[in-house]
């Protein structure tokens, strides 16, 4: 059995499958923009494998980290900065 677990993704609770990445927790709650680029557009994780950076959001206040290299973890407050 998948055991749930609550994370804080700005602001608001979602629950998540213990194991999963952070990116796939977003993916699923149906966040689409993870973090805005200096013009303002909405950026999302493009390879998932931590190469190409557009997934960086802030974990436990320790901004830039890839989302899609991290692991859920119970109580986790994730900030994607995008508003949403």
């Amino acid at each position: 059995m998948t055991e749930r677990i609550e994370i804080d993704v700005d602001g608001l609770t979602v629950v998540a499958t213990r194991g999963t990445s952070v990116a796939s927790a977003l993916l699923d709650a149906g966040v689409t923009a993870f973090r805005l680029s200096p013009d303002g557009s909405a950026r999302a994780p493009l390879c998932g494998m931590g190469v190409c950076y557009e997934c960086r959001v802030t974990i436990d206040d320790v901004p830039h980290q890839r989302a899609c290299m991290r692991t859920v973890e119970p109580g986790m407050r994730i900030d994607t900065g995008a508003g949403e």
